[in-house]
């Protein structure tokens, strides 16, 4: 059995991508596991067919968390019964990078996003020559590696060259949403949700302003992360805490069941750099299996989806009222959300991980197909 080892630098918990992935390859006959890092917020690790391992660290943020991360990495890895390693995103890559050298392993890269371009590196051009540089030295010699949407796959193939495969964040057509069913819909009043991470650059400073503007509607915020209490006291210095609700981070089942209840999914992600712009996010799909229509920033990935299917709206604006104006409309125009409502169940019959896992099966296959050539060589 081919063991292949995953590596994230985030609690795994909500990863959809990586738990798909993991899947994926369990049912195709590998033996999975996942290394990540707990926190001290994390939630507890659920039951898997794979095994799942998290790091405690000293550091949790900043250039000594990459580097005691990466260092335990390396050192876990190399004494692991491996065949694959299996890289997410540049913070991970330096360690699977080196035992893949070292002890002649196959290594496979994910990137889950444009790394150098992710709004933390913005202004911050010192850290962000450090991670380009290590990107520019290992990234051209991977032969095995994939990314999350063409555009992303198109820049990487112009600047070195290479030829990444696209596996993007679709959702799983076969999941049942488990857990007791909470309602969230308190009286007759619209809702409008945001799941996902919580940090800078996710346009929800502008949402929670332009519910000032909204009536009979409530925005459902549910997630964590780095902007947060920022955001908590915005709406309670705004008056807004009838309109506004903030849920703490779940797993995917729980999440959805929250999810087919409301009334409008947005994602309206700003120009923070082209990470952002190409963006193409799990729950943009998780709207549109979850049955409900989007509003999602004009940006070429997104706004390809939502126009192709039309489920929904895009939007350039960055004036609250405007966005009010669109909330509205599009949570009491019947006609219209008859129309992508409909077009969200088409939808989600093509934008399937069932689909998509044939695309990365046959990457691994070439793999794993590459890993036995080599090992009968050497018989």
């Amino acid at each position: 059995m081919i063991n292949v080892y995953i590596s994230v630098t985030n609690d795994i918990v909500t990863d959809r991508r990586v738990s798909k992935i993991a899947f994926s390859l369990h049912k195709s006959g590998a033996n999975v596991s996942i290394i990540g890092r707990k926190l001290k917020d994390s939630l507890p690790l659920p039951k898997m067919p794979y095994k799942l391992r998290r790091f405690k660290l000293l550091f949790n943020k900043g250039p000594v968390f990459y580097v005691e991360f990466n260092i335990r990495l390396f050192f876990y890895l190399s004494f692991k019964k491996v065949d694959v390693l299996v890289a997410n995103d540049l913070d991970t890559l330096l360690a699977n990078f080196l035992v893949s050298k070292i002890r002649k392993k196959q290594l496979v890269y994910d990137s889950h996003e444009y790394f150098t371009e992710v709004p933390e590196l913005v202004g911050r051009d010192f850290v962000k020559k450090i991670w380009t540089k290590l990107e520019g030295k290992i990234l051209p010699g991977i032969k095995y590696s994939y990314t999350v949407c063409d555009s992303i796959a198109n820049n990487y193939s112009d600047i070195y060259g290479i030829s990444m495969h696209v596996i993007r964040n679709y959702s799983s057509c076969n999941t049942t949403y488990s857990g007791e069913k909470v309602n969230i819909r308190q009286r007759d009043e619209g809702i409008i949700i945001y799941q996902g991470v919580v940090n800078l650059g996710r346009g929800l400073e502008l949402a929670i302003q332009a519910m000032k503007f909204v009536d009979n509607a409530k925005l459902i915020i549910i997630g964590d992360g780095d902007i947060k209490d920022k955001l908590k006291q915005l709406v309670s210095k705004s008056d807004l805490d009838d309109k506004v609700q903030f849920i703490e981070r779940m797993p995917y089942e729980e999440l959805m069941s929250y999810t087919i209840q409301a009334d409008l999914g947005i994602s309206l992600e700003e120009n923070l750099g082209l990470n952002y712009y190409y963006a193409l996010p799990n729950k943009l799909f998780d709207y549109i299996h979850a049955g409900i229509p989007v509003l999602v920033s004009d940006f070429p990935e997104m706004a390809k989806i939502v126009k192709e299917y039309d489920v929904g709206l895009t939007t350039k604006t960055s004036d609250p009222e405007e966005l009010a104006d669109l909330f509205v409309e599009m949570i009491s125009n019947k006609e219209k959300r008859n129309i992508w409502k409909q077009n969200t169940k088409s939808a989600s019959k093509e934008l399937c991980w069932e689909n998509e896992e044939k695309k990365l099966l046959a990457i691994y296959s070439e793999v794993i197909g590459q890993l036995t050539k080599n090992i009968s060589l050497k018989e």
